[in-house]
């Protein structure tokens, strides 16, 4: 396969990388080379061009010494080592290529092919098989073993000559909707189980039977790939040397012949990916050994569900109506964008400039984020401007900014390799971040100690394979602020805090004052143990073992910034890291587990409506004179609406337009009525997507998108760290996004003129100093970058307050416990938090459009037995799960993962629109809504409520499309 765009080494070098500082030097055929000690053999001939013929070996897992190909002979030692497993020594003379050697690889070689099948010209893998490869390299060119003629004994893939089944063979696998299990070519090398093992961390394969009967297995003698334990991440099937686990894909539109680097558009990991392709086809998706986020692992989703950009309900055609009653009407795109500019000047012309706003999409680039938020400031001449971080996490934004002096995490993915203890608090990364996740269940698995704060037994506190929590804190929903500051009492009380690094790093004074504050009774863990429901001398073990266990991590989500006082947590995690100095080094640090692939990116592009890009203040005079120099424009010095405050104002009749950019705010925003209440009274609603989403049923205008595939740009993950996204085919519907924004800010009388999103990152970096030094041809030579990159940090910054705060000296706030107003009483006794699970994301629209359904068809309501036994519910019973806000119904699933008086529930799916149930209650500082506590009932139902049917037959109605004709 050649690579059209392989901008980094993407070599195998065999076995990983040797970590050691001390160095080694050997000749290998005659060449000296110097690596660092514990380097294998194999990989340092590797790293001087030498290639040691292998099959079980692979630099993405340790070394296993199996497949007997990579042997070499040691001037003074006796045999022929293997490569893979023998470590470089001082003073090595190794040769790679004797005679000896080529027939010892060219009897293993006959061995492996004698029980192999040679349909070659046939087969999936042909042009893409180790096997194939090696026996090439090893110059097999005859196979003198085969089965003899009597049929009393067999391969593992040949009929019986004696018309009798074969017991040796195994039928193919084809459960997985993604890949094929094909028994009959497995050469046991084990490299996939390994992968799950070591890379994936879930250990659902094994080595079944011995000797000629072993194979590969999922799980049990009756499982399948499917029922297995397998979380279809793909790292068997890149592991695999053959074509024993293929992706299906493959099989049906043949090898791939080029490659694109390019960026998944799903979490905040930020996985970069090589896009293989045949033609203008993607064939699959496989993840990129060189990507800093990921390093060569991936998850279901990134690997596989990214058919959703094919799909038969994507609308490429731009789309009008007058009313939201009337059918849709497909129209050019010169109609679509001169009935949109003339609705939105009208508006303006008759409610005023600050009638009309924006929402930009986490899912969309940096470079076409920032340019949604130019149109408003600069077009529509406001800063309506607000973004999904504002409904996740806008309280990081605060918290971070407030005590650090910035709004992001403070370390790279790699700092789990160095850390000891990590804190993860109202987080469940094996579902929402599953490529960190494995990354850090290997450090637990090393030796790290983990800490779970949170209602939920999750996969980390002791269901993952050789892993379980040293603590787990089942906080009661809503007290996540009396749970930290406790923590941090038993720090103050105990002494446990660092005092150098306070005085060297903190005001002293703001110290003492928290330091009084959090030492008072009423915040120990014995006064909060009735409020939060957690053992007092368990959380006192966890405070002191995240204060002296080394280097401490902290890891949050959105379980603790969806809360009333989500910011007022976010600055208790930033006091704790400062009362233990854990910050500003490698193990260590506050990192905020973003939900979407571009949630920090659109946060520092300015999409809130009191900042402009890089988070400078609209009030601040410098600020506003540099854009509008730039822009040549008048940018307003107030802040603009937040979304809630655009619902609000849109039911009272002030807010009348509003361009939705790739957001979905009718099913991903809290209380679904009152959205619907402020989109259905706008005079012109702009959705900008893929798909007719649950918003589109009140739009008036329809633009669609391109998906990630389509389009040049860069998404900055959870850890700041700027990728690269290259457009892999033209787009379907004809633009890319950042072309549609353009085109209609020309529309209403702008006079933007880009050609190339590398011409908007230039505008950025002129404008935004943490984004100074980058560029598109930086980025095409370092491969991605974290910001801050400017003349002060060139190569970026991969560990942030490492000499200083930001803001100069940290800052510690106290941390007063206010219970939220969302109560349980007797008519709503449980208390409902919701999340995501593994396979799906976010509303669900793109992977309900792929194969991930098999998984999770439904969004389920998670419910402890105690609470399913006292109201006659059984597990999967229909239950009618009700609020203050609203009502719908779902499947019951009894489980011990709750505390009773706790119930769960996902929101993927819009047939439940679980955010019915959520109230408008809100985080004080920034408006996040609280979705993580509302009081709820459980009851037996028979059937949807009638909000759910009300709401499929508007749906229904408003997703007419005339025939084209008409």
């Amino acid at each position: 396969m050649k690579d059209f765009i392989i901008p980094w080494d993407d070599r195998d070098y065999g076995t990983p990388a040797s970590t050691a500082t001390k160095m080694v030097s050997l000749t290998i055929d005659g060449f000296d080379i110097t690596v660092p000690a514990g380097t294998s053999i194999m990989r340092a001939a590797a790293e001087i061009g030498i290639s040691v013929p292998k099959l079980c070996a692979t630099d993405s897992v340790e070394a296993f010494g199996s497949c007997r190909l990579c042997l070499v002979e040691i001037e003074g030692r006796n045999g022929t080592p293997a490569s893979c497993t023998t470590p470089v020594a001082e003073g090595l003379q190794v040769k790679t290529q004797t005679g000896k050697l080529k027939q010892l690889r060219r009897g293993v070689m006959e061995l492996y092919i004698s029980d192999h099948p040679l349909d070659c010209l046939t087969c999936s893998a042909n042009g893409d098989c180790e096997l194939q490869d090696m026996a090439g390299a090893v110059g097999l060119r005859d196979v003198r073993y085969e089965a003899p003629k009597d049929g009393l004994m067999t391969t593992h893939f040949q009929p019986r000559s004696n018309g009798h089944a074969n017991p040796q063979y195994m039928a193919v696998d084809h459960s997985n909707p993604y890949f094929d299990y094909d028994p009959s070519k497995c050469i046991v090398c084990s490299r996939c189980v390994r992968a799950c093992e070591e890379v994936q961390g879930t250990f659902a394969l094994t080595i079944q039977g011995r000797g000629w009967d072993s194979r590969v297995s999922a799980g049990t003698s009756d499982d399948n790939f499917l029922t297995s334990d397998c979380v279809s991440c793909g790292a068997c099937v890149q592991a695999c040397p053959t074509a024993t686990l293929v992706e299906k894909s493959v099989v049906e539109i043949g090898t791939p012949e080029r490659s694109v680097i390019t960026t998944c558009a799903y979490c905040g990991v930020g996985c970069s990916f090589k896009a293989e392709m045949r033609g203008d086809e993607l064939v699959r998706m496989v993840p990129h050994k060189s990507g800093e986020a990921n390093r060569g692992h991936s998850c279901v989703k990134g690997r596989f569900a990214w058919g959703y950009a094919n799909h038969k309900e994507r609308i490429l055609n731009p789309m009008i109506r007058d009313k939201i009653t009337d059918p849709w009407r497909e129209v050019s795109w010169d109609e679509a964008l001169s009935f949109t500019a003339k609705r939105m000047q009208g508006i303006i012309d008759d409610h005023g400039r600050h009638a009309v706003g924006v929402i930009t999409s986490s899912r969309c680039t940096n470079e076409e984020t920032y340019l949604v938020q130019k149109l408003t400031r600069a077009v529509f001449q406001n800063n309506n401007t607000d973004t999904c971080a504002r409904v996740c996490h806008s309280p990081t934004g605060y918290g971070l900014g407030q005590t650090f002096g910035t709004s992001a995490g403070t370390q790279n993915f790699d700092s789990v390799e160095h850390t000891d203890v990590a804190l993860i608090i109202g987080a469940n990364p094996s579902d929402a971040h599953p490529v960190f996740a494995s990354r850090l269940k290997k450090r637990l698995r090393g030796g790290a100690k983990a800490i779970v704060v949170d209602p939920r037994r999750t996969e980390l506190v002791e269901d993952a394979p050789h892993i379980r929590a040293a603590h787990h804190l089942p906080l009661r929903p809503g007290t996540n602020v009396a749970v930290i500051t406790a923590m941090a009492h038993v720090i103050v009380t105990e002494s446990l805090y660092d005092e150098d690094f306070i005085r060297e790093r903190c005001d002293w004074d703001e110290f003492q004052d928290y330091a009084e504050f959090v030492a008072l009774e009423q915040n120990s863990p014995e006064a909060i143990q009735e409020l939060c429901g957690v053992d007092p001398q368990e959380l006192r073990q966890a405070a002191r073992l995240y204060a002296t266990g080394g280097n401490a991590a902290i890891y949050y989500g959105l379980g603790v910034t969806e809360h009333s006082q989500g910011s007022t947590s976010v600055i208790g995690i930033a006091n704790l890291a400062m009362l233990t100095g854990n910050i500003g080094k490698l193990g260590a640090g506050v990192n905020p587990l973003r939900g979407q692939n571009n949630v920090q990116g659109s946060c520092d592009m300015g999409s809130f409506p009191h900042e402009l890009p890089g988070y400078r203040h609209v009030k601040l005079d410098d600020s506003r004179n540099l854009f509008e120099d730039a822009w040549g424009v008048q940018i307003d010095n107030e802040p603009g609406l937040r979304i809630n405050n655009m619902l609000d104002a849109a039911v009272e009749g002030t807010f009348r337009g509003l361009y939705c950019q790739g957001e979905d705010i009718l099913q991903s925003d809290p209380d679904t009525k009152h959205v619907a209440a402020g989109l259905a009274a706008m005079d012109c609603v702009i959705v900008h997507d893929l798909f007719l989403n649950e918003t589109a049923n009140y739009a008036h205008v329809f633009l669609p998108g391109s998906s990630f595939l389509e389009k040049d740009g860069t998404f900055t993950n959870a850890e700041r760290r700027i990728n690269r996204v290259r457009k892999v085919m033209a787009p379907k519907n004809g633009y890319a996004d950042w072309e549609v924004t353009q085109l209609l800010a020309n529309a209403m009388g702008a006079n933007w003129n880009y050609i190339h999103p590398s011409q908007i990152m230039d505008e950025i970096a002129m404008l935004t100093p943490s984004f100074a030094g980058v560029s598109y041809d930086m980025l095409e030579e370092k491969g991605s970058v974290q910001w801050p990159c400017n003349a002060a940090a060139p190569e970026g910054t991969p560990t942030m307050h490492m000499d200083g705060f930001v803001r100069g000296k940290g800052k510690f706030i106290r941390t007063e416990y206010v219970a939220t107003d969302e109560k349980t009483g007797p008519r709503f006794p449980l208390l409902l938090t919701t999340g995501r699970i593994l396979s799906q994301y976010n509303v669900g629209a793109q992977t309900r459009r792929t194969e991930n359904v098999i998984w999770h068809d439904q969004d389920v309501l998670e419910i402890h037995a105690h609470d399913a036994e006292n109201r006659g519910i059984r597990n999967g019973d229909l239950v009618r799960l009700a609020s203050r806000s609203g009502e719908t119904t779902l499947r019951a699933e009894i489980t011990d993962r709750v505390s009773p008086g706790v119930v769960y529930t996902t929101f993927h799916h819009p047939d439940t629109q679980a955010n019915v149930i959520t109230t408008d209650y809100s985080d004080w500082a920034t408006n996040c809504p609280e979705y993580k506590v509302t009081a709820v009932q459980v009851a037996p139902s028979n059937g949807p409520t009638q909000w759910q049917q009300e709401y499929a037959a508007q749906a229904e109605q408003s997703r007419r499309i005339l025939p084209a004709a008409e």
